[in-house]
């Protein structure tokens, strides 16, 4: 920018003023001269400081150093003086000369030097309103110049957002008017869109998503800064709570008003596309449990010929059944990371069902399960290779494995075989659902998810704070609705034969 900027340097700079520093460099901080002024302001009390603001320029006539005895030549008294106003954030002291004496008092430079505060003469023909007037008007500059970046920017933002690859677009001309890092991250975690793409290091990155995953796995609207390094970062979410579509962070820009309008514009243009893409995938999604119907029919010929079309190929035989377990609020960003990896791997169908995510991959790569448990902590349960004639067999195998598996990890079919698998039977079904029924007759009738509470608490050992991180509520909120469910079903869950007898009417409802 070039408007004149509100600093002592900048005063010093005009002519009209004709000010002089009466301080040497070596006496002052590295950038005293260019720190930001906030006003300039005048007193001749010996104490001002009650009536001062941080961040101003303080001018004198030295009338208070002649009250207090000695025309300023005494070393205690501007000492004294001097430090007050360092402490209180004055950022440059300014000496009016031929009122009260000639000249700055020997002893005030030295104090000056000594807290090392710029020190500069005003001469008699200069009024302080002068100066008071023209540190306004670059302040008044400054801010007109801020606004009249932001309406640029804004502008050339709304353009870039209007070409095909807008979301890339708008994220490079958004970093280019910040002069900073920004990137896209989607629901699930992943850095989809940064510019410029070399500013971060690997370490600083990784520390990012670090960040980013933490912050969406809360599910709640946020917005939040922190320190990578030596450098600024600041996050935002988009979407709406417990729907978040992504999150855009931004390092190394320091935002003032006009900064974070530019960037609540961004925010809300992509916020805007994410939201749109939501119908979209509605429609996918109605396509692909279609498909997943056929396929639990053992026939894949349909599948076949429509996923060629729309998505490329299914992946190729002997193949691998997932279902996996994902909490409900976190649904919506692992559908969006399976999206994302089926159009960039390939090799991976999925599709939502009543019983959770089914994924389908090659036999010989489950890194998208693996993945998927790890990333959104969900439960997986997985089946024996097979091809799609055996589907559905390889499909009721994969649900068995899940009612043992336990958040952020995978379960085999082969490992799962044990005595909870038993309970795989219409009777065991009937038992559980009879117990459940008060805990879910309560979550229809009321809202609620006491249900997914109780399963998310007993997976986690019943402790109360890593349920409610996975759950991404306060912990208060879990211990309220275990306590509710003890009351509904009528037993106390601080016994393990309690917890287990519980946990095995869990595993057998599914």
């Amino acid at each position: 920018m070039t408007e004149t900027q509100p600093t002592l340097r900048a005063l010093l700079a005009r002519r009209d003023l004709d000010l002089r520093l009466a301080s040497r460099p070596d006496d002052l901080d590295e950038g005293a001269l260019d720190a930001p002024l906030r006003w300039v302001h005048s007193s001749d009390l010996i104490d001002p400081t009650p009536f001062l603001a941080d961040d101003l320029l303080l001018l004198t006539t030295g009338t208070q150093f002649v009250g207090a005895g000695g025309d300023g030549e005494s070393g205690d008294d501007a000492a004294a003086y001097v430090a007050r106003l360092r402490a209180r954030g004055v950022r440059g002291l300014g000496f009016g000369t031929e009122v009260v004496r000639d000249g700055i008092p020997p002893a005030l430079v030295l104090a000056c030097a000594a807290q090392r505060m710029p020190l500069f003469e005003v001469p008699y023909r200069t009024p302080f309103i002068a100066l008071a007037r023209a540190n306004a008007e670059a302040i008044a500059a400054q801010a007109y110049a801020r606004r009249t970046w932001a309406l640029s920017a804004q502008r050339a933002i709304s353009l870039a957002a209007l070409r095909p690859d807008g979301l890339a677009a708008t994220v490079a001309e958004l970093a280019s008017q910040l002069g900073a890092w920004v990137g896209l991250f989607d629901a699930a975690g992943t850095l989809t869109q940064s510019a410029p793409a070399d500013a971060l290091d690997d370490d600083a990155r990784a520390a990012l998503a670090t960040e980013a995953g933490t912050v969406l796995r809360r599910g709640a609207r946020a917005a939040s800064t922190l320190e990578i390094g030596d450098r600024r970062v600041t996050m935002q979410t988009l979407g709406r709570g417990g729907h978040l579509r992504g999150l855009i962070a931004i390092v190394g820009a320091d935002l003032d008003l006009e900064g974070r309008s530019v960037v609540t514009s961004v925010i809300a243009m992509a916020g805007l596309a994410l939201e749109q893409n939501v119908g979209l995938g509605r429609a996918r999604a109605a396509l692909r449990a279609g498909l997943l119907h056929t396929l639990l029919e053992d026939d894949p010929q349909l599948a076949r010929r429509v996923s060629r079309e729309l998505w490329g190929p299914l992946p190729t035989s002997p193949v691998v059944i997932g279902v996996a377990a994902v909490a409900a609020n976190r649904t919506d960003a692992a559908v969006d990371w399976l999206e994302l990896q089926a159009a960039e791997r390939g090799g991976l169908f999925y599709a939502r069902s009543g019983d959770g995510i089914v994924l389908v991959v090659a036999a010989d790569d489950e890194g998208a399960p693996t993945a998927l448990a790890r990333l959104l902590d969900a439960a997986v349960g997985l089946s024996e290779p097979t091809d799609y004639s055996g589907f559905s067999r390889a499909h009721a195998q994969a649900l068995t494995a899940l009612r043992t598996a336990v958040s952020g990890t995978v379960t085999r079919f082969a490992d799962a075989a044990g005595v909870l698998s038993s309970l795989d039977s219409p009777a065991a079904r009937a038992l559980a659902d009879a117990r459940l029924r008060p805990l879910r007759a309560h979550d229809d009738a009321q809202g609620t998810a006491l249900v997914e509470t109780v399963r998310t608490w007993l997976t986690h050992d019943a402790r109360i704070d890593e349920a409610a991180r996975a759950l991404g509520i306060h912990r208060h909120t879990v211990r309220a609705r275990v306590a509710q469910a003890q009351q509904l079903l009528g037993v106390d869950l601080s016994s393990f034969p309690a917890r287990a007898e519980l946990w095995a009417a869990l595993v057998a409802a599914g």
